[in-house]
């Protein structure tokens, strides 16, 4: 019988629905059963690509003796943590704060008023090496619940208070404000002889030699195993090659540390070589074995670091790069109503296991030597030796503990492909058609398996991510074969649905998540922070204005529900949720950059647009507000580093008159997105003048008029413009 997840929306929730544990969702009802039966409650909080929470689920939560317990001594409560990243965020700081660490599942025990008093991660199904298991666990919490409560009542407000004295200790200071200047002061903040100035500056060296000095020279990446696609990394490191030139001798070594990263997760088995896009993370240091869920917030992050490689090198393997990830989001993450799907998992079931088939991680994408043979025939030693296979399998027992692997492959790139060729006497092209056909009849075979389960689920956020992606490659990638128009095309359909599904226009609000229809939860201040990115970058692609009111709109919004007045910066929920015992500024650039990060470099971006100060200074705040985290370990927030950027120097602009959909106003575009450089803040205006709305809001542009009849760039930096330009040679000479 179905418990009362069986009416949500949210695929984590309804993969619980059959469960034999009463759940129910975050919410009132739940909150006032446990004060009504004066029960602890037990809070799980996952995600449905998440392998751990499906271990868990299978070993504990579909247990019927377990779920007894459970039933008979808590409330339990089943939260999908992206579609409240909110409640996730708060007891995962607890968690954190009493273990050391955290991740997925998240278990915690919380007292009716919401205040948590015990907590971990994955618990064993029974006593475990010393551990206690979870059934001992919560037997042990049910007795102290009844027999010593003023214990774990006075736990829960001595943890609660804790964690709120550390987040504020490390969340701005009132201060802040007056040392940027009040609103409409004018006050410039970060200025060259500013304090502030200098530890912008000594955190770039800062979080540049923690990189140098973690980078691992032989398998690409940062510290060792498990190894993340950590994408606001490469970001940082690629600002710095930007800001210091990328023929200087820094610039030169963050270009060569990224550059080598990105080509070693090519290579490795953390990239799908036949489906493409890439996994969640490395079990190992040699991004061999991965941890194979896929996340669309991944991909677009990867998709962008590529493209910066292409732009920082010139080398068209990281286009190929980024092709091979909007490929595979395209074929497989794609909605057909235009927005983007949330994930694929790790878990599949094993091929060939009829309707009971088991699940295990990788069965998916595995192979083992007798089916290679089989499929490939006479091309299976170029492959295996391509690829790297073995008869027994090339998994190591040390990176397989659950002997999920055992006998199979993980193919992985395991020398160059002109190795390869001379190996079997073939020229570089003719290896490369050999290994193209190969491809596709893996994955032809491949294709007939059964596949993972596919989170379909529209995240505002994630979607904002990759609106910033697609337009990227539309604007690094070119035109040939018309892809810049796919890919911009494709981030408009993405934005359109946002729009339509998940906009409530009248009152100016995003909602968070979108299946079978829009989901109940308000955004949080990542969908507005990752939204507004995506505009920006769609309109820098694609010119269209609509993109631009938009993203000023919800700033205005975003300000509105997160903004901390008091001491700068924003918050990752509203004000008007009473279940949310502590309001958490993220001040941590993850596997997801911190809103705030984002929404600094959002507000840099619109306030020089319009040289409004206001929107400047509030930029300015955000970065000050966070200043003890990035001025005392950089390394925690690259992402907002790369937002300092825009602060520490004076606006550029760049403003093209003429019609975008022609090819010699495209031509000009396309110099602005040959190389890596400083960052420009790009507007177009027609030939007979801004729109109305634009016009409006940048006066100054009613003076910017083309040359002959010509698209026409108008290039504005310290303050001062240069002679107006109309070829590519002319604006590319200028930019040098």
């Amino acid at each position: 019988m179905s418990n009362a997840l069986a009416h949500e929306k949210s695929p984590y929730l309804l993969q619980h629905a059959d469960n034999p544990v009463n759940w129910m969702p975050w919410g009132g009802a739940a909150f006032a059963r446990a004060r009504s039966e004066d029960k602890p409650i037990f809070l799980s909080s996952g995600y449905s690509t998440c392998h751990w929470c499906h271990v868990m689920a299978h070993e504990s939560f579909a247990n019927d003796t377990i779920a007894q317990i459970l039933n008979e001594h808590f409330v339990a409560i089943k939260v999908d943590r992206e579609e409240r990243p909110d409640v996730d965020k708060v007891y995962m700081a607890y968690v954190q704060a009493m273990t050391g660490h955290g991740g997925w599942p998240l278990s915690a025990f919380l007292t009716p008023e919401l205040k948590p008093f015990f907590g971990g991660t994955y618990f064993p199904p029974e006593d475990r090496h010393g551990r206690a298991g979870f059934p001992a666990i919560l037997q042990a919490i049910a007795r102290g619940w009844r027999d010593e409560r003023f214990k774990l009542v006075a736990e829960g407000d001595r943890a609660l208070a804790s964690l709120r004295e550390y987040h504020e200790s490390r969340a701005g200071s009132p201060e802040t404000g007056a040392e940027l200047g009040a609103p409409g002061s004018g006050a410039q903040g970060l200025t060259p002889s500013s304090e502030l100035f200098a530890s912008a500056s000594r955190a770039f060296e800062q979080g540049f030699g923690y990189l140098f000095e973690q980078f691992d020279p032989a398998h690409g990446g940062f510290g060792g195993a498990p190894k993340f696609p950590r994408a606001s990394n490469l970001n940082f490191l690629f600002r710095i090659a930007a800001l210091q030139g990328p023929e200087s001798e820094m610039g030169a070594e963050a270009i060569r540390l990224a550059a080598a990263t990105l080509r070693a997760m090519a290579r490795g088995g953390i990239h799908d070589h036949l489906g493409g896009g890439y996994h969640r993370y490395s079990v190992d240091e040699s991004w061999f074995v991965p941890h194979f869920e896929k996340m669309l917030y991944d991909q677009a992050q990867i998709a962008i670091n590529c493209l910066e490689a292409k732009q920082a090198t010139g080398d068209e393997r990281f286009a190929w790069m980024a092709r091979d990830i909007f490929e595979y989001v395209a074929r497989d993450l794609t909605s057909p109503f235009g927005g983007f799907f949330t994930a694929e998992d790790a878990d599949s079931p094993v091929a060939g296991g009829g309707r009971d088939a088991a699940l295990a991680e990788g069965a998916f994408y595995v192979w083992t030597a007798a089916e290679l043979r089989d499929v490939l025939g006479e091309n299976y030693a170029f492959g295996a030796a391509h690829f790297g296979v073995e008869d027994a399998g090339n998994v190591p027992a040390s990176l397989d503990p659950h002997a999920e692997l055992r006998g199979r492959n993980i193919l992985a790139q395991r020398r160059p492909l002109a190795e390869t060729a001379a190996k079997f006497s073939l020229t570089l092209e003719e290896a490369n058609d050999r290994l193209l056909v190969l491809q596709a009849v893996l994955r032809a075979v491949r294709g007939r398996r059964p596949r993972p389960l596919r989170d379909d689920k529209i995240l505002t956020a994630n979607n904002g991510l990759m609106i910033s992606a697609l337009a990227k490659g539309a604007m690094v990638l070119g035109d040939e074969n018309r892809e810049a128009e796919k890919l911009i095309d494709t981030a408009t359909r993405a934005a359109e649905f946002i729009e339509r599904e998940l906009f409530d226009a009248p009152r100016g609000v995003l909602y968070r998540a979108w299946r079978d229809g829009r989901g109940g939860h308000e955004g949080f201040a990542e969908d507005y922070a990752y939204l507004i990115q995506g505009l920006l970058d769609l309109h820098e692609a694609s010119f269209a204005i609509r993109w631009l009111r938009w993203a000023e709109r919800l700033q205005a919004k975003c300000d509105e529900l997160f903004w901390d007045d008091a001491r700068g910066g924003y918050f990752n929920s509203a004000a008007d949720d009473p279940s949310i015992v502590l309001r958490l500024k993220e001040d941590y650039d993850g596997a997801e950059p911190a809103p705030s990060s984002v929404a600094a470099m959002n507000l840099l971006r619109l306030g020089g647009l319009w040289h409004d100060e206001v929107l400047l200074e509030r930029g300015r705040r955000t970065l000050a507000a966070f200043r003890s985290q990035w001025g005392r370990t950089a390394h925690a927030m690259p992402q907002m580093l790369c937002a300092l950027e825009l602060a520490l120097e004076s606006p550029r602009h760049v403003v093209l008159v003429g019609e975008p959909d022609q090819a010699d106003f495209r031509a000009m575009v396309a110099v602005l997105h040959e190389r890596i450089g400083p960052r420009r803040l790009l507007l177009a205006v027609g030939p007979a003048g801004a729109d109305e709305w634009l016009a409006q809001r940048a006066p100054w542009l009613a003076g910017m008029k083309p040359v002959n009849g010509r698209p026409t760039a108008h290039v504005c930096e310290d303050f001062s413009c240069r002679a107006p330009v109309t070829t590519p040679e002319a604006l590319r000479a200028m930019l040098r």
